[in-house]
């Protein structure tokens, strides 16, 4: 095609989380490629957790529907529906490239009324899980089944996720590829931080060891687990400290179970902290824990060991790509919170062992987590596609030119 292919990506919101930044890297990434050109829309949806939409705004070619939220709601859903059908109907868009579960529906299903010829979904997470009332779970699978037959392809940010896909009855294996969410990595291998000025801003002893978390403060992010988990670390290591990145809604029942425990003094609640800082927040940190219980392949463990942090994390989804037993960190069985306990502790109580591990990780993510390398894979699957869809697309260029 000699002019650039027209290309809309979509997400349900815009606030500040792995997914929502993975897309925003990848829009800029791809508009700034001559082959393309790419328009964004987003929904609205505020919350505790910080929003990308103001950068969204200007870095990208933004399109905002207000009534595309996460929540279901019948009538804003038909109008975000027309909209986003109108949208792509007069935008003549070549690909159609969607993000979660909200967005991944209602694009969808518009851009194939609208007669788009390539439609690419990305996972990352599967909507449907253990974690929700059943008839939750069967309804979700059953949207991700009605919208198979419209989506070329499949885009995952781990290989489980396309595995617990494949046996959900989702598509076949032709139509999945991984492509590991990127990110600035130079941004976290280079980072060079004082992190004894972070640690007294937020009033850590400056010989403190120090176990990070950096996720909202919402369920499934595994906060309660970490906190079951707490007492017998700090009998353990008495000076720890658990230095908590985020805000949510379980601030006060966190705070509430730290002051039982009586190890209220052992916990930093660092509240919402601007992705810029995120760096000099890990800079802080001795070692990282990631006890989510449902995510698809966690930004921070990659970020993490970018900067030479050990993660210890729960072996769910995508975790054991990124964190490898016993050379980048430690992966622990869900809700097993003595083992956590005992991987945490041990990993506090040997500094040579955390800069190993440490130095391992580093190495394992360069250059498998950079923009740069999503970016391009993202642009393989899409010229992949054009040339498989050759015809679709002259005719639909045809139709368009008339």
């Amino acid at each position: 095609m000699s002019d650039p292919v027209r290309v809309l990506h979509i997400i349900t919101r815009m606030i500040v989380g792995g997914a929502q930044e993975n897309t925003l890297l990848s829009v800029v990434g791809l508009d700034a490629m001559p082959e393309y050109e790419v328009d964004f829309i987003s929904g609205i949806d505020k919350g505790k957790e910080g929003e990308l939409l103001s950068q969204a705004r200007e870095t990208t070619n933004l399109i905002v529907v207000p009534e595309m939220g996460r929540s279901i709601n019948p009538f804003s859903d038909l109008v975000a529906f027309w909209k986003l059908y109108k949208r792509i109907k007069e935008g003549r868009y070549h690909i159609v490239h969607t993000h979660s579960s909200k967005a991944g529906v209602l694009g969808r299903l518009a851009a194939w009324l609208a007669g788009t010829p390539i439609i690419v979904h990305t996972l990352h997470s599967l909507v449907f899980h253990d974690y929700q009332p059943w008839l939750v779970n069967r309804a979700w699978w059953l949207a991700k089944k009605i919208c198979e037959p419209v989506t070329d392809f499949y885009i995952s940010v781990s290989e489980i996720i396309v595995k617990k896909a494949l046996a959900a009855g989702i598509a076949e294996p032709d139509r999945y590829r991984t492509i590991y969410s990127g990110m600035e990595l130079d941004w976290f291998l280079n980072a060079k931080f004082d992190a004894d000025r972070v640690r007294e801003e937020f009033g850590i002893p400056l010989d403190a060891p120090v176990v990070g978390k950096i996720a909202r403060l919402f369920p499934l992010k595994g906060h309660d687990e970490l906190m079951d988990a707490a007492p017998e670390i700090v009998r353990r290591v008495p000076g720890v400290r658990f230095f908590l990145i985020g805000d949510g809604i379980l601030l006060e029942h966190l705070q509430e179970r730290a002051r039982g425990y009586g190890i209220l003094e052992n916990f930093v609640f660092a509240g919402l902290i601007s992705r810029e800082r995120i760096p000099e927040m890990i800079s802080a940190m001795d070692i990282v824990v990631h006890t989510s219980l449902r995510e698809g392949l966690a930004r921070v463990l990659p970020q993490s060991l970018a900067m030479g942090k050990p993660c210890i994390s729960f072996d769910i989804d995508g975790a054991p790509e990124v964190v490898i037993d016993d050379k980048t960190g430690y992966l622990v069985k869900a809700f097993d919170n003595t083992a956590l306990a005992d991987r945490i502790a041990h990993l506090l109580e040997d500094p040579e062992l955390r800069k190993r591990l440490g130095e391992n990780g580093r190495a394992h993510v360069d250059p498998n987590f950079r923009t740069e390398k999503m970016v391009a894979d993202i642009s393989d699957v899409y010229q992949m596609l054009l040339e498989k869809k050759a015809d679709a697309v002259s005719a639909f260029n045809a139709k368009a030119g008339s």
